[in-house]
């Protein structure tokens, strides 16, 4: 007589989602649950990614490694990464010749002559294909790529980053009063500057490609995309030109020693925040927007936190906040200099949470500045 075995309990199937399932069915309160634990919790107050609030995700630079280009760097900050390259055309753009002195008073007019009226910087951002699931082969250029194109563009005439000089290739007219002239057997540099001679002349100018590629997105693009500009400009190099009269055209040293580095204004550091609400339902644009004194009113009342403004945002976190901000700035003598700061999408941020973003960016510069130095 055959004895049956007894069968094994069946396992009831959980309740419980894990995170993940969670994470996609209720994005917001998934990200609202690790912000605003319960206060019975002895758990800290954190992103769904483990970062506090004002905390960025690991960054990493590395400049000089593409060949056959004037400079390069990779930058990668969390998934998020891009790759910039300096390069420079096989022809020079060349400007009418008139006479022009080195006077450091005209500094900043001669930039925005130059630089932005003959567009002597011409940046150029492209996704590229895989580098986040929307982003598909044979697709046309998006228009976030435009956006952020124009965005560095702005950056770079804003900061005032490149310095024209940089730019100009100068021709020194001989002086043919010279009393080394007046020998027969004697010789004279012309591209060397005289004393008592005609001024120098601005003969033609270098442009400038700026490409930039990313290669990884997983949200915040426009910090990776500058710190790839910055560490690529810090490694361009430019060779020695110089303006041939008798050929009336600009000719190349092929020595690498003589090249030279730009000589950039400052380091300017670019930092992204994104302010997130717990109410995920809350229509702010049809809200009248409230005075200074009403909405401070409104913060006083107001119990259990209702707001955070997350540093360094990833792609999950920015499809859930609709306020964003963005602020540049830069350290010079142990003081720091506000080059931009822009907000759009809402009004809940005010002066003083504006106030805070740049103490915030004040220590993010001070990060980025050990990364690219050490790059």
């Amino acid at each position: 007589m055959a004895s049956s075995a007894a069968a094994p309990p069946t396992s009831i199937p959980s309740l419980n989602l894990p995170p993940s399932q969670f994470a996609r069915l209720q994005p917001h309160a998934y990200l609202l649950a690790h912000l605003s634990p319960p206060a019975a919790s002895s758990q800290p107050s954190v992103r769904a990614n483990g970062r506090a609030t004002s905390q960025f995700r690991v960054t990493s630079a590395n400049a000089g490694s593409l060949t056959h280009t004037n400079g390069s760097a990779v930058v990668r900050i969390g998934d998020t990464a891009a790759v910039c390259v300096c390069r420079r055309p096989r022809r020079k753009k060349m400007a009418t010749p008139r006479p022009k002195k080195r006077d450091s008073k005209t500094e900043d007019e001669d930039d925005r002559e130059h630089i932005q009226d003959l567009n002597l910087l011409v940046p150029n951002l492209s996704l590229s294909t895989g580098c986040a699931p929307g982003f598909t082969a044979g697709a046309a250029p998006s228009a976030l790529a435009q956006s952020l194109s124009h965005d560095i563009l702005s950056l770079l005439h804003t900061t005032r980053l490149v310095k024209a000089d940089d730019l100009r290739i100068w021709y020194q007219p001989p002086n043919f009063e010279a009393e080394e002239f007046r020998n027969a057997g004697a010789e004279m540099d012309v591209d060397s500057e005289q004393s008592g001679g005609p001024e120098p002349e601005i003969k033609a100018f270098w442009v400038l490609y700026i490409d930039i590629m990313i290669i990884s997105m997983a949200g915040n693009p426009v910090d990776v995309a500058w710190a790839s500009v910055l560490a690529a400009l810090r490694d361009t190099k430019l060779p020695k030109a110089w303006w041939d009269a008798d050929h009336e055209t600009v000719l190349c040293s092929d020595n690498i020693a003589e090249a030279r580095k730009l000589s950039l204004r400052g380091l300017p550091i670019s930092s992204y925040f994104c302010s997130f609400e717990a109410d995920a339902a809350a229509d702010w644009r049809s809200v009248v927007i409230p005075d200074a004194e009403e909405l401070k009113a409104q913060k006083q009342k107001q119990g259990p936190q209702q707001r955070w403004i997350l540093a360094d945002p990833d792609g999950y976190e920015e499809g859930m906040c609709q306020e964003r901000a963005c602020v540049v700035v830069d350290v010079e003598d142990g003081k720091t200099v506000i080059l931009k700061l822009n907000k759009h999408g809402g009004w809940a941020l005010d002066s003083e949470d504006l106030r805070e973003l740049v103490n915030v960016a004040t220590q993010r510069w001070h990060e980025m500045k050990r990364i690219l130095d050490q790059c």
